[in-house]
């Protein structure tokens, strides 16, 4: 008889460079990988966790050790699959992400077809991603620059520490691509935030990502009212019912796979984002190019992409969509677009 088997295994990624941001740094990213089996066929998926986000690999397999699938017939079962995941317990958005992105896999295998394919999406449509900058001293932000500048189109800076200024012309040192800057909540006052956008206009900067933190909505819509670029939310947007509360505060959103549960909310997040007046972007973890491929199958429909999670890490177990002179080039690969490089199974 056949059935769904759910395997997973625990898996740490090891970054090239010290990833720095405003609150903490780090050198490593612990990730649990899932792996969907059905019929001879078999689905990857990853569950990536900064230690922000609050879950561990041992809450997401304690959360994946809780799943039944034996109520289930087809696997294309996609809606009934996930909502009966996510009604398992509250959060867990990773644990959730690792489940839908495997099944996501799985269920383009047998259509054989990838889900940009599915969706209706034209794959030549995708966006140039940026290649994240992190806070480091001159030296090092200088060299990490020299490296990427000749192989992207748009660069990200992150901000929201004592010495931005100087971040940014540190990089225009080097290089005068465009710059997205995000601040990951770091700037505290808003006039002074307002001040920062304003000089950031003038340094080739195209859109500032949360800007403050995630629960200040007043003041953030006060910049977004006031500010000279677009300003789009981060942590301040996790779900779908989120939308609806942030709208007026921000001009986009940044989707991740890894805040919304996955694929399938992803998708309806993007559908209705032009509705509630967000452009909107997609994002990533630090993640293999399983997870990143996942969240490719998407990019079609978005302004801006930041999809480079694979990029900055040096034991990427998959294989999957590339970039080419800083765009996002799918493949016709069914599923999420991967192959398996190491048996990590």
């Amino acid at each position: 008889m056949k059935e769904l088997k759910l395997s997973f295994e625990p898996y740490n990624l090891q970054l090239k460079h010290p990833f720095i941001i405003a609150n903490y740094s780090r050198t490593t990213t612990p990730i649990v990988l899932t792996r969907l089996e059905y019929d001879g066929l078999v689905g990857y998926g990853e569950a990536s966790l900064p230690q922000y986000l609050g879950e561990t690999q041992e809450s997401v397999m304690r959360f994946l050790r809780k799943i039944d699938f034996s109520r289930f017939a087809n696997p294309l079962q996609i809606e009934e699959i996930l909502n009966y995941v996510d009604k398992i317990e509250k959060g867990n958005t990773a644990a959730k992400a690792s489940v839908d992105i495997a099944l996501h896999d799985l269920t383009g295998k047998m259509i054989d077809k990838p889900w940009h394919s599915i969706w209706g999406l034209d794959k030549t449509k995708t966006p140039f991603t940026t290649f994240t900058i992190g806070m480091d001293v001159d030296e090092m932000v200088r060299q990490k620059t020299e490296e990427v500048a000749e192989k992207f189109k748009i660069l990200k800076v992150k901000l929201g520490g004592e010495n931005d200024k100087r971040m940014v012309e540190v990089i225009r040192s080097v290089t005068n691509l465009p710059l997205v800057v995000d601040a990951n909540q770091g700037w505290q006052d808003r006039s002074e935030a307002l001040d920062m956008i304003n000089w950031l206009s003038e340094k080739g900067v195209v859109m500032i990502e949360q800007p403050m933190n995630k629960d200040n909505l007043d003041d953030n819509a006060w910049i977004t009212q006031n500010s000279p670029l677009p300003v789009f939310a981060d942590e301040s947007v996790q779900r779908f019912s989120d939308l609806e509360r942030i709208k007026g505060a921000f001009s986009g959103i940044n989707v991740k796979l890894m805040k919304c549960t996955g694929m399938h909310e992803a998708k309806k997040m993007l559908d209705v984002a032009p509705s509630l007046g967000f452009k909107s972007m997609l994002g990533c973890m630090t993640e293999t190019s399983c997870a990143i491929s996942a969240a490719a199958q998407l990019s079609p429909l978005v302004d801006f992409a930041d999809l480079d999670g694979n990029l900055l890490i040096s034991n990427d177990c998959f294989d999957g969509v590339k970039v080419i002179n800083g765009k996002i080039e799918l493949n016709d690969l069914s599923g999420v677009g991967i192959n398996l490089l190491s048996p990590v199974f």
